[in-house]
């Protein structure tokens, strides 16, 4: 590939698909238009976890069958965004950016319109259909069109938004649910989606990518659909069924494990995989994504547990859940663009490795936390998180696109967006799991200790009768009070977990190899 940065660049004849760079007001309208539409699909993935309470009284289900609505969203944009670098080429990257947001904004309003939990988890599906190949695309879109010396830039502000999206969900979601429904929740996606189109669309209407028409690979999207949606399933029933104590989720789960085993060798040795998991053969590649899967998986369990015990076990409404959890974005907003920028100049195996040890730190500090801790008790572990989290996704990010071709872009940009969430769908399901049967253990433990021959008992039931609580209430208040120090000890079990899982990673980094380049944007440590 020629040197777009050259001066002759500019008249040297392109390849089809192929442009000069952006510069001045388009290039900021296209920036504005990506960073909108990627915002939006994050968000949508982070700001219904403090309202998950509210949608669950509303449509009368249990909380935990309320998760349906967040892990549905996950794995059908997991399905979908391994596909995106098939979709780009077939039907143009533009194209494909554009339709995806006009449909994102109907399912969106369907969303805001359903009157029962199948409903919403029908219309969540579609939204994660739709809003799969988006951000993958978003991404590639962005490379493609901005000047070589700035693609680490480009990638720096896109790592900001997908920082930045997470931390604004619960604060948006607990204010629109407190103040308005939450059905608004997905209203306000069609204005903001329907202006990124229509910018989108304005900017790079005459820019559209080389098409290419390859044969669809029926197949492997069969054994994609049917393993992702049986394994989908499975998380999304599972806590209800009992887990394998269920025949249903037995059947299931074996129908996922047989599918996508088979898909594996079919996409390796299909002369058209709609899944290129030839990318998977590039050692940094590999590593990066294995490093970002699990990292996530870690990072989507906090987020989904803390804001869920604030509310169930502290008494926190959805706008202080919220802000409870949003200082994490604070130092990540600042550092994401002054990394990006520097990119070439980082160590790329070094920052994600502190990142790691920084988010170690913080959940363990967080598992000391009990029911009684105050606002500022509980924000600030979540601050001093939030230098971890631009260090772990920008440099790791940089890892996986290493070596890839403009061709690969939305290829690689898909798959690992793919190992991304999927990743964080099974964390909403298996977190959730693991911190109801730990909150059960201790529940069941702390009984134990109510008996006539207990002395903490008979001092406890002393106090109690001192405060004015009536002995036939004693008990009922007793209740009370070791459900919230079990949920709470529950949620800390977790978070240890998820502090080792990150310790853990921190050697995996350091298998990837340098050099880490991606196209244009010069070399990194």
């Amino acid at each position: 590939m020629s040197d777009a940065s050259a001066p002759a660049a500019s008249e040297a004849p392109l390849p089809p698909g192929e442009y000069p760079p952006l510069r001045g007001p388009p290039l900021a309208l296209l920036t504005l238009s990506v960073g909108v539409s990627s915002f939006m699909e994050i968000l949508d993935m982070t700001i219904v976890n403090v309202s998950l309470p509210a949608i669950a009284g509303s449509l009368g289900v249990s909380p935990t069958e309320s998760t349906w609505s967040i892990s549905s969203y996950m794995l059908a944009a997991a399905v979908v965004q391994p596909l995106a670098g098939w979709i780009g080429r077939r039907y143009g990257e533009v194209r494909t950016f554009v339709v995806s947001n006009v449909l994102f904004v109907i399912f969106s309003a369907l969303c805001g319109l359903a009157t029962s939990m199948p409903m919403l988890i029908a219309a969540r599906l579609m939204q994660g259909v739709v809003s799969g190949p988006m951000m993958s695309v978003a991404q590639a879109l962005l490379l493609r069109n901005y000047p070589p010396h700035l693609r680490g830039l480009a990638l720096g502000l896109w790592a900001m938004v997908v920082i930045v999206a997470p931390i604004v969900g619960p604060i948006l979601g607990g204010w629109i649910t407190d103040n308005y429904s939450w059905p608004w929740l997905f209203y306000i996606n069609v204005p903001i989606g329907a202006a990124a189109a229509a910018v989108g669309w304005w900017v790079l209407r005459g820019r559209e990518s080389a098409r290419v028409k390859v044969p669809i690979d029926y197949i492997g999207l069969a054994l994609l659909v049917v393993g992702v949606g049986a394994l989908q399933y499975v998380l999304d029933n599972g806590n209800h069924k009992d887990w394998f104590g269920s025949t249903e989720i037995v059947v299931a789960a074996v129908v996922a494990v047989v599918a996508l085993t088979f898909l594996i060798p079919w996409e390796l040795t299909d002369k058209h995989p709609i899944v290129d998991l030839h990318l998977f053969r590039r050692r940094n590649f590999l590593i990066g994504s294995i490093a970002v899967a699990a990292g996530y998986f870690a990072f989507t369990g906090v987020n989904i547990i803390y804001p869920l015990w604030l509310q169930t076990t502290l008494g926190y409404t959805s706008t202080w859940a919220g802000l409870a959890t949003a200082p994490v974005g604070i130092i990540a907003l600042i550092m994401a663009p002054v990394l990006g920028r520097n990119i070439a100049r980082i160590n790329l195996r070094l920052v994600p490795s502190l990142a790691f040890m920084i988010f170690a730190f913080c959940l363990f500090w967080f598992a000391r936390q009990t029911e009684a801790a105050s606002f500022w008790q509980l924000a600030e572990p979540r601050f001093i998180m939030g230098a971890g989290v631009a260090m772990f996704f920008l440099p790791l990010n940089q890892i996986i696109m290493a070596g890839a071709t403009q061709a690969e872009l939305a290829s690689a940009a898909g798959l690992s967006n793919f190992v991304r969430t999927l990743s964080g769908s099974i964390a909403t399901a298996y977190c959730m799991y693991l911190w109801t049967e730990r909150t059960e253990y201790h529940y069941g433990t702390l009984v134990e200790h109510v008996r006539p021959d207990s002395s903490g008992w008979v001092d406890y039931q002393s106090a109690l009768e001192q405060a004015g609580v009536p002995p036939d209430h004693a008990f009922a208040a007793t209740a009370q009070v070791i459900q919230a120090q079990a949920s709470t000890m529950g949620a800390n079990d977790v978070f240890h977990a998820l502090a080792l899982l990150f310790v853990a990673l921190i050697p995996v980094v350091w298998l990837a190899r340098p050099p880490f380049r991606t196209i244009g944007t010069g070399g990194a440590h």
